[in-house]
């Protein structure tokens, strides 16, 4: 090509060098990103030999996924180092971005085709059911609801830093690479979350609610640390029993209340938490989106809860308020950290 006397081509011969269409560089041209060299008597489009180099260069972007303005401010970037003034960071940061994209987008994928399969997979008379669920789960999945659910739980003034800590554990994030299992548990999740909360309803318990905006930053900073060391046990296959991780979790309710750690608190405190509206089923669903299929299920807050909770009773031989079952609501009743 460029066989003309004057050093220049036409559109075609440019085209037919990148191995694209005509109406390919006249799209390219009419956006500024293909200079013309000039136009022929007939106002035909001619092209310098440059045009080929930067043709090639923006077939190759655009195969990459980035848009025009992308691609524009690439080329004017390396126009400008061409000239000398130096080379910015448009390239890497319209790779990085477009990283991004696909990740979303694979993630996405990702949780469709686990999707599809747990639709394909269950028994037909559970099928509509399953669709409602996931059909109200954002894809990629967004964990919004959960977050919403328990900012509207937390004490409204408590620290921003000691909120986030505490979603950071109460929030599950979704897999990458989800079994169908976990897509049904959370979705399951987030339907929980959506559900109308009861008109009876503690907004929170009680051993909670008393401490305050800034009390409960404290208590949860060290409730998080014993349910750390509870599910270190948890994790070993170790019973309910006295020690460090039962003596952090009274010791962040007798902190933040101000009060000795005697035997009287310790019974007090165990009938209080065993009397206090539970939510267990939202721990146990976040347990199954937190376990690979086959795995050994998670500890989560609500699990290390019971087992302090199960190791303080048996401590103290307390004996709950028997008008309120610990158990007995599934649904959203006030959860509580460990609840």
């Amino acid at each position: 090509m460029f066989t003309s006397n004057d050093g220049l081509c036409g559109i075609g011969e440019l085209a037919e060098g990148a191995g694209v269409t005509v109406k390919t560089v006249r799209f390219y041209s009419d956006r500024g990103l293909l200079p013309e060299a000039s136009r022929s008597a007939g106002g035909h489009r001619r092209y310098g030999p440059e045009a080929l180099d930067r043709l090639r260069l923006i077939r190759s972007l655009r195969a990459l996924g980035l848009g025009v303005p992308e691609v524009r401010r690439i080329l004017d970037e390396r126009h400008a180092a061409d000239a000398g003034s130096g080379a910015g960071g448009a390239l890497e940061a319209a790779v990085a971005g477009r990283l991004r994209e696909v990740g979303s987008e694979l993630r996405a994928l990702r949780w469709r085709e686990a999707a599809l399969r747990l639709v394909q997979e269950s028994p037909p008379g559970e099928q509509a059911d399953r669709l409602r669920l996931i059909g109200a789960v954002a894809v990629p999945p967004s964990t919004a609801p959960l977050v919403r659910f328990w900012r509207g739980w937390l004490p409204a003034r408590m620290p921003a830093g000691s909120a986030g800590a505490f979603l950071d554990v109460a929030v599950p994030q979704p897999p990458d690479d989800p079994a169908p299992s976990q897509v049904l548990a959370f979705a399951r999740l987030n339907a929980l979350t959506l559900a109308p909360c009861p008109g009876t309803a503690q907004p929170q318990p009680e051993a909670h609610r008393a401490a305050g905006a800034r009390g409960a930053a404290v208590l949860y900073a060290g409730l998080a640390e014993a349910y750390e060391l509870a599910g270190a046990q948890l994790r070993r296959g170790r019973e309910p029993q006295p020690g460090e991780a039962l003596d952090g979790f009274v010791g962040a309710y007798s902190s933040t209340y101000g009060v000795r750690d005697t035997p009287d608190f310790r019974r007090r405190l165990a009938g209080q938490l065993a009397a206090d509206p539970r939510l267990d089923g939202y721990w146990e669903l976040v347990a199954e989106v937190n376990t690979a299929p086959g795995g050994q299920p998670e500890p989560t807050p609500g699990t290390a809860h019971d087992w302090l909770l199960a190791a303080l009773t048996a401590q103290t031989g307390a004996v709950p308020d028997q008008g309120t079952s610990p158990r007995q609501s599934k649904r959203r009743a006030s959860p509580g950290l460990g609840a």
